[in-house]
Parts: C-alpha cells; structure tokens; sequence
C-alpha cells in the first residue's frame, strides 16, 4: 500500500518536473520599446502578463522617463541618455492651446489652426524620437549588450519609431501593440482601407457616409499623407539611412513586423478588411471590479440608490481652464448622484458636497462597481474599452488626436452622448449628464455591447500573449506576412497593369481605325483620279 502511495507521489512529483523544465524551456527574452503616458499602462499590463509566463522582460526607457521607472519586481531596464523627452512638461503648452483653439468654435480658422498645431506637435515628438534613436545607436556598449544578450522578440508600440529600427539593428521578430503608427491609425499601413467606408481619424465620420461626407474623408487622407511623407516619415529615413543605409526604408520597417496586435475589436471598431497577421485584443486591459479602497468605497455607498458618477480626462490632462472647471462642479453640483472627479490643480470655487476630488482612482473598479451609473471621459481607448466591458454609458468630452472618433464609435452605438469644448457650459454639461441618467437606452446599449465584448473563445490578453510565444517559438511569423509591404506604389495598385491594358486597347482600337482611314483616303484618291 505504501510503495503504490509513493508511485502516486512520484508521478505527481515527475509531471511536476516536467512542467516546470517545460516552462522553462520555453521561456523567452522579450525587449520591450514601449511609449509613454496612457500606452505605458496598458503595455505594462502586457509585461506583467509576460513575466508571469516566466519570460525575461527588458524594457528601453531614457533618463527622462516620464512614467516607466528604472527598478522593477518584473522587467529589468536599460536607459538611453537624452536631453529632452516626450513628458508633461512637452505635452502642457500643447494642450492649453488647443484648449483654447477647441473653445473657439466650428470655423474654418479654427479648423485649420488645430491641424497646424497637431503638425507642429507631432514633428516635435518624433524628433525626440529620432534623437533619442540616434543616442542608442551610437551608444556601442548599450547596442553591444543588446547584440549579446540575444533576445528573442522585441515588442513595440509603433506610434514612434524607435522600437522598429531597434529590431531591424537586432534582426530579431518584431510584434506590434499597436492601434496608431507613426503614420496614423495602423490598418491603414497593412489592410485595404476603402475610404467609401472606412473614416480617417480627425474625420468626424461613421462607416456611413454621404457623397459629400466620402469627399470630406478624402481630404483628410491626403492631410495625414502629407503629414507622414513631408513632416514624419523623412525624419525615420535620416536615421535609417545613417545606421543602416539609404536602400533600407523606413516605410518598409514599419509594415514588415511579424504580428499587429491591434487593441480594438469588432465591437469597438467599424467593420473592415484585415490581414492574417492582425490579431485583436481590443479590452485585453480589462477585467472584474475588484474592492474599493474603504474610502471610496463609503463614499460610494453613501450615494444611495442614485449612485456615482465618475469623471476623467485621461493621463495627459491634469488642469482644465478654470472658468470650464467651475461650470462642470456647478453642474455636478446640482445632481443627486455623488461624482467621483481625477481632478489636479485648481479646486473650483463651485465644487458641491456631493462632489470627491482625486489626484489618481482605480478606474476599472470604480467602474465595475454596481452603483456607478456614469462615465464622464475624453474618449481615450483604454478609458472607453473599460466602459464597454463593465457596460457603463459615457458623456465625452474629447480634448484631442482620436478621442472624438472613438466617442463616435460609442454614439453610433447608442451608448454614448458627446459635448465638444465649444459647446460645454453649466447648462448645457448638465442636460447631458441628465438626458444619458435618465434615459436606459444608453445603459442597454452599453450593457449589449459588454455582452459582445465578453463573448469570446479566449480573454484577449491570453490571445495576445499565445501570439508573442508563437513568434518567439517559430523565429517569426513570415507566413502570415502579406507581400504588399515590399511592394511599390505602382506595383501594389496595380497601375503598371491598368496602364498595360490600356496600352493594349488602344494598339488594338487605333490600327484598325488607322487601317480603315487608310483605306478611305486610298478608295479617295483612286476615284479623284477616274474624274
């Protein structure tokens, strides 16, 4: 009896073993090139996930990192010298002017001044980038210990570039957290994207559109070209052709990793083409509530059956112009719900009882909780992709870049209501937040769209990570690459065929026609001379 309890104990103990050595076995080295701000928290998210699978995580940070420290439980770090950097101090002036440019109005002055100053902003971002890009590079001990360390993977966010020449150095696969690239939104560089359907970013648009609206759509295609081919896409160029030589191309760097993990979904995001390579793990951030801290969770608790309205404007937003700030405490005032606020700076002079100001709230559970009735945001995805998943409605307020698009995404929907800067005022903040309480098609069209999103094989953070162990485990993922990448413009579109086919029609409609009118003039002059 002993000896068959003790070959119990051995197999347990031999599966044990085995598993382990396994896991082992199959453990990569992961360099992680991640983006400050809001992408920082969900690639972190990520990083997590891959440590606890027992990879060995590295991640590029510079000296003047704005929210990826040095020292951690779960990644090692190697840091880059830089004299400036993409922070809060950058991101400050920016956002008080376009604050004050929203809050003009519609015009087309208006209108236009935006894009100017989105331009100027983003060259000013990627030449950090660039510069940054440069410092690593010439840095011969840093590129040395990359070289011996023999990572397997770099994982990236290819809103800036940095991460994507880093793997072509390494020449190692490259996967992609990715919704926006240095171009723009990122099917745009690998999917077909018909523009009769599929709205550019700053658009305004749904997937239905009117002739006049497909016009609109155009124009703002050819204003995110121009934007990448003479303010963009030249400054990755320099640093590609210095490091590696003018025949490598940026653009094809970009479009060549291994796997897009896109971080929308269908549920999100508008029908449209895609690759073999573009895998979706839109809400892969998101999970259950878990308990409040005790004085949040009291302060929820004493809102009754009303409940708690929660409000914030994202990462980069810490100090609304006072006179806006006022007008939406007044409103806020003026409601039976209790409102949660991630307010920093200036305390309005208007602010209600009813009304907590916090410097940082665990969103995801506030929102999770069953008292919580309202999401006041500016539309960022990761704030919007929590919403949805907890099936909470939303009152958008959208400071900037793809915040009014992905509110639209939600209003088109029937889950969200949005207010832009121009518009917003005590009054007008107000009837909102009370037409979205008070009327449940919001809340059941969100609570639909959360039964959508829950409704899957696999949760998309597992999704997400299957496939940086399956690029790691086969050395890429060429096979599901799609050739376009390679190809050139007039290759791709298939203009050199088109303009082919022409060729061959006209050869083959001009001769006879040449032929007949010969034989006209012939049949002229034979009967000129009988006369």
């Amino acid at each position: 009896m002993s000896r068959v309890l003790w070959n119990s104990k051995e197999k347990v103990f031999f599966i044990f073993l085995m598993t382990f050595f396994w896991n082992t076995y199959d453990c990569g080295k992961i360099l992680v090139v991640p983006l400050e701000g809001s992408h920082w928290i969900n690639m972190d998210i990520m990083i997590k996930a891959l440590h606890s699978h027992g990879h060995s995580i590295t991640v590029v940070r510079t000296t003047k990192s704005w929210y990826i420290q040095g020292n951690s439980a779960y990644y090692n770090s190697v840091t880059v010298n830089v004299e400036e950097a993409f922070d809060h101090k950058f991101m400050k002036p920016i956002l008080e002017k376009i604050f004050a440019l929203e809050r003009r109005g519609g015009s087309f002055t208006t209108f236009a001044s935006l894009q100017l100053e989105m331009f100027s902003a983003m060259y000013d971002i990627h030449g950090i980038i660039c510069k940054m890009a440069r410092s690593m590079f010439t840095d011969k001990d840093l590129m040395k210990r990359l070289n011996e360390t023999k990572y397997d993977l770099v994982l990236t966010d290819p809103a800036w570039g940095a991460g994507i020449m880093l793997a072509h150095f390494l020449k190692i696969p490259l996967v992609y957290n990715v919704r926006w690239i240095t171009s723009g939104e990122g099917h745009l560089a690998i999917a077909p994207s018909p523009l009769s359907y599929i709205p550019m970013t700053g658009s305004g648009l749904s997937d239905k559109m009117s002739f006049l609206q497909r016009l609109k759509n155009v124009m703002f295609f050819f204003i995110w070209e121009l934007q990448d081919r003479f303010l963009i896409d030249p400054q990755y160029q320099a640093v590609c052709t210095e490091f590696f030589g003018a025949e490598i191309r940026y653009r094809h760097l970009l479009q060549g990793a291994d796997i897009w993990l896109m971080r929308v979904d269908f549920v999100f995001e508008f029908p449209r083409p895609t690759m073999p390579n573009v895998v979706y793990m839109g809400g892969f951030q998101c999970k259950p509530a878990k308990p409040l801290p005790p004085h949040l969770e009291d302060f929820v608790q004493s809102s009754g059956e009303h409940g708690v309205i929660l409000m914030s404007l994202g990462t980069f937003v810490d100090d609304v112009p006072h006179d806006l700030t006022d007008q939406i405490a007044a409103a806020f005032a003026k409601l039976p719900q209790k409102v949660i606020w991630k307010h920093k700076g200036y305390r309005p002079t208007t602010l209600g009882n009813n009304t907590l100001l916090v410097d940082w709230m665990p969103q995801n559970d506030i929102l999770g909780h069953p008292k919580t009735r309202l999401f006041v945001a500016h539309g960022g995805t990761n704030g919007i992709q929590e919403a949805i998943y907890h099936g909470v409605p939303v009152v958008g307020i959208p400071v900037f870049f793809d915040q009014y698009d992905n509110l639209l995404r939600l209003k088109e929907r029937g889950g969200a209501k949005i207010l832009t800067l121009s518009t917003v005022d005590e009054d007008n903040f107000l009837n909102s937040v009370k037409e979205v309480l008070s009327d449940q098609s919001y809340r059941e069209n969100m609570q639909k769209l959360s039964r959508l999103h829950r409704d899957k094989p696999l949760h998309p953070l597992d999704n997400a990570i299957f496939w940086i162990e399956f690029v790691m485990r086969h050395k890429g993922a060429a096979h599901l690459r799609p050739e376009s990448y390679k190809m050139p413009l007039c290759t791709h579109n298939s203009l050199d065929v088109i303009l082919f086919v022409l060729a061959v029609f006209f050869v083959i409609l001009y001769l006879p026609l040449r032929c007949c009118r010969r034989a006209c003039a012939e049949k002229k002059k034979k009967k000129e001379k009988s006369h």
